[in-house]
């Protein structure tokens, strides 16, 4: 028997927009995927059509593809399994309730939610199971006449799936192995609503895996409760043979105190918890997003990809197709994994470091153009190759590098207090009038002149070189000062500081 092809899903509900977390299980999915040489599929899980979120899906469809992290088959993508929008399966799933009420394997049940509120009152702890079942308005408890009769009459019921008591269920988890699950704790599941003639998760996840011939489950911690009565499930239908590996993986953990990472969390400490932005179309609230709060998706892809899953060896900068050949269930934690944002913010300024420098300039030229300024890309470049070791997001460039592009109008107080002496007009004045006699100008050739310069004079470098940097950008902060002045040119460069010099000549020593 040949060895069965790798196929794996991501399915999310389009209820909103994709949390990190869920990307997380995307990444985990794609990389088993391309490891195994097999398929990645993508379907949307809309049978709770009270949560659907207008723009969802689009917005799930966009930041895959921000992120880089392909399918090969699925929503959008076409396939031979389809469709796979679970909403267009409908007439599907109810062949398969039927074969489970024909087997015995499920049953109706009437009940209304006043009479279930109703019995969760009575009873202590109710759940729907063996104990209760036959306590209840359903086809166990009615004749089949009088079930025909109700469902003629228009009366709405549900299909709940039969779960035999004192019975071991086990799971096996790629992960964490073993899990036994006695069905004494488990409760009859509702498999399908008549009111929209759409089953629920249980039902539809299940006949979709199987249908789809998806060969491995790997999702959320979240989902392990529902490991059982999904095994179950494929025993009752006889899919024992074609069951799918299950791997869940450990939960994303708030980056201080207990719990799982929240959006609460992200918006107290400044990190979003979705990969673009996203606009509530009920509530017009707007949550941040990693692509626009200026992450790379290459560090966000990398950073989530180390939370729950260890390569082996201390390696941390991985690109996507190094962690594809890495990659290995085994090595994924059972703990929840802390989700450590400001790690993420290194990961961010590790990648700037490696992007090409034009690549940087053309994401800054636009953010330079919103404050008035349009310099060729050139010239952004050369500001970029100086600057970008002291950045962790492109955006910053502005704060850090306006001197570049726009003279000094204020002058930095600490600045003056240590570098804007008594003397320091005479040094930059005389400074001036020494570069501007200099027969070269050029950095490279003009910093050795200065510097001979000043020791004939006998000043301290420091003291000449850091009131003349003030005059320059406002500040004693910036790249070298020859660096900045072949950046300004002799013209620029002069008409700052005896700029400055005027503007800063009532300033006392502090």
């Amino acid at each position: 028997m040949s060895e069965r092809r790798v196929r794996v899903r991501f399915a999310p509900s389009p209820t909103g927009p994709l949390h990190i977390g869920g990307v997380r299980t995307a990444l985990y999915n794609y990389l088993f995927a391309r490891q195994h040489g097999g398929d990645f599929v993508f379907r949307i899980e809309d049978t709770d059509s009270s949560r659907f979120v207008p723009g969802a899906e689009e917005y799930i469809l966009e930041a895959f593809a921000w992120l880089g992290i392909t399918f090969d088959e699925g929503v959008s993508f076409g396939g031979e399994h389809g469709p796979y929008r679970q909403s267009e399966r409908r007439e599907i799933y109810k062949e398969y309730v039927k074969q489970l009420l024909d087997s015995g394997k499920a049953y109706i049940a009437f009940d209304t939610p006043q009479e279930l509120e109703a019995k969760r009152a009575e009873t202590p702890n109710f759940q729907y199971d063996a104990r209760t079942r036959l306590q209840m308005r359903n086809s166990l408890t009615l004749s089949p006449e009088e079930v025909e009769a109700l469902i003629a009459s228009g009366q709405q019921y549900v299909v709940r799936f039969l779960i035999e008591p004192h019975q071991e269920v086990h799971v096996h988890d790629l992960i964490r192995g073993e899990v036994v699950i006695s069905t004494d704790v488990l409760d009859d599941k509702v498999l399908y609503k008549s009111a929209d003639e759409l089953p629920t998760y249980h039902l539809a996840n299940i006949v979709d895996d199987h249908l789809m011939e998806i060969s491995h489950v790997i999702r959320g911690e979240e989902w392990l409760p529902s490991a059982p009565l999904h095994v179950l499930l494929y025993e009752a239908f006889g899919w024992e043979e074609t069951m799918p590996s299950f791997a869940h993986l450990p939960l994303l953990l708030k980056p201080e105190g207990n719990g799982k990472l929240s959006k609460r969390d992200g918006d107290r400490l400044g990190f979003p918890v979705f990969p673009l932005e996203w606009h509530d179309p009920k509530t017009g609230e707007v949550s941040s997003g990693y692509r626009e709060k200026g992450y790379l998706p290459e560090a966000v892809i990398n950073f989530l990809a180390l939370l729950g899953w260890n390569p082996g060896n201390d390696q941390e900068l991985m690109t996507l197709q190094e962690m594809v050949q890495l990659f290995d269930l085994s090595r994924c934690s059972k703990a929840g994994a802390r989700f450590d944002y400001k790690k993420m913010i290194w990961f961010n300024h590790e990648y700037i470091l490696q992007k090409d420098d034009s690549e940087i300039a053309a994401q800054f030229q636009p953010i330079l153009k919103e404050h008035g300024i349009d310099e060729p890309l050139e010239r952004v470049e050369q500001v970029v190759t100086l600057m970008k070791g002291r950045i962790n997001f492109v955006y910053e460039l502005w704060e850090q590098a306006s001197y570049f592009f726009l003279p000094p109008t204020t002058f930095d107080e600490k600045s003056l207090k240590k570098w804007w002496k008594d003397d320091a007009p005479t040094y930059v004045a005389e400074l001036c009038d020494f570069i501007e006699k200099s027969p070269v100008f050029e950095g490279a050739a003009l910093e050795p002149l200065v510097m001979d310069w000043i020791a004939s004079k006998e000043w301290g470098v420091g003291k000449v070189m850091n009131a003349f940097r003030v005059t320059l950008v406002g500040a004693a902060v910036g790249p070298h000062i020859f660096a900045l002045t072949d950046f300004l040119g002799k013209e620029e460069t002069l008409r700052r500081a005896r700029h400055a010099l005027e503007v800063l000549k009532d300033v006392k020593e502090g």
